[in-house]
C-alpha cells in the first residue's frame, strides 16, 4: 500500500473526517533532507474533524502525529499539518 493510501486510512479510521486531503509533496523536495528517490517522503495534510473541536493546534497536531507514529518514524521525513474542526475551515 503507498504511504499516500495509509496514511489516508489511519487518519479516516481514527478521525473521521468531514473533510481529509494528503498531498504527496515528495517531488517538491529533490534534494533536500530526507527525500528519498522512490519518493514518498514528504506529505501535506489538510483534515477537518470533529475530534479537534475545542483543542489547541499543538494538541491537533499531537493526535494526529501519534496516531501516524510508525510512519514518522519509518520513511516519512516531514509532515504538514493543516488540522481544523467544521466551520473553523482550513480543509
Amino acid at each position: 500500500m503507498r504511504t499516500q493510501d495509509l496514511i489516508t486510512e489511519k487518519l479516516t479510521k481514527a478521525f473521521a473526517p468531514e473533510s481529509l486531503r494528503v498531498v504527496d509533496e515528495s517531488h517538491l523536495h529533490t534534494g533536500h533532507a530526507g527525500h528519498r528517490p522512490s519518493g514518498e517522503t514528504h506529505y501535506r495534510v489538510y483534515i477537518v474533524s470533529d475530534s479537534f473541536r475545542g483543542k489547541s493546534r499543538l494538541d491537533r497536531h499531537r493526535m494526529i502525529n501519534a496516531t501516524l507514529s510508525r510512519e514518522l518514524a519509518g520513511g516519512v521525513h516531514a509532515l504538514a499539518i493543516h488540522a481544523a474542526a467544521p466551520g473553523e475551515g482550513g480543509g
